[in-house]
C-alpha cells in the first residue's frame, strides 16, 4: 500500500524549522558531543512544538546528525544509540512524517502523522521500575 504522502528529503542547511517548497516543514536537530541524552532529547522536543506552532499540522521530516558519542553501538554510545533506535521511534516520530538519522536513514512514518503535540516531554524512571530512563509526553 502507498503511504498517503512521500516528501521530498532536502535537509536543510542550518539546524533549526524550516518550511519547504512542496509545503513540508523541516526539523533538523545536531547532537554535540557535550549534549547529554536529556538535552538533545529536550531540544529535539522543542523543535517539534515550534514547527506545529508556526506551521500546525503540515507534514513534518525531522534530520539528525549526531557528532561525538562514538562507540561500538552500530557506531554509536549506548545513549545515543538508544536515543535514536527507542526514543526517537516512542516519543517523536509519531509526530512527524518522515525521519531521517544517521543510524537509521530516511524513513517514512507507515501510520499518519500526528498533530496532538504534547506540551512538555518528561524523562524519568519508567513506569515499569526499570533502572534504565523512559520518556512520556504530556
Amino acid at each position: 500500500m502507498e503511504p498517503p504522502f512521500v516528501p521530498e528529503y532536502d535537509r536543510p542547511e542550518a539546524p533549526g524549522v524550516w518550511m519547504n517548497f512542496d509545503n513540508t516543514v523541516s526539523l533538523y536537530h545536531i547532537v554535540e558531543p557535550e549534549d547529554s541524552f536529556e538535552q538533545a532529547a529536550q531540544a529535539l522536543f522543542a523543535l517539534l512544538r515550534e514547527a506545529q506552532t508556526r506551521f500546525p499540522d503540515w507534514p513534518r521530516i525531522l534530520y539528525l546528525d549526531v557528532r561525538g558519542h562514538r562507540g561500538d553501538r552500530a557506531g554509536f554510545d549506548a545513549d545515543f544509540f538508544e536515543f535514536q533506535q527507542d526514543f526517537l521511534f516512542a516519543t517523536v516520530a509519531p509526530f512527524t512524517t518522515a525521519v531521517d538519522t544517521p543510524l537509521t536513514g530516511p524513513l517514512l512514518n507507515p501510520d499518519v502523522q500526528r498533530n496532538d503535540v504534547p506540551d512538555q516531554l518528561v524523562i524519568g524512571p519508567p513506569e515499569s521500575g526499570s533502572p534504565e530512563e523512559g520518556a512520556s509526553t504530556r
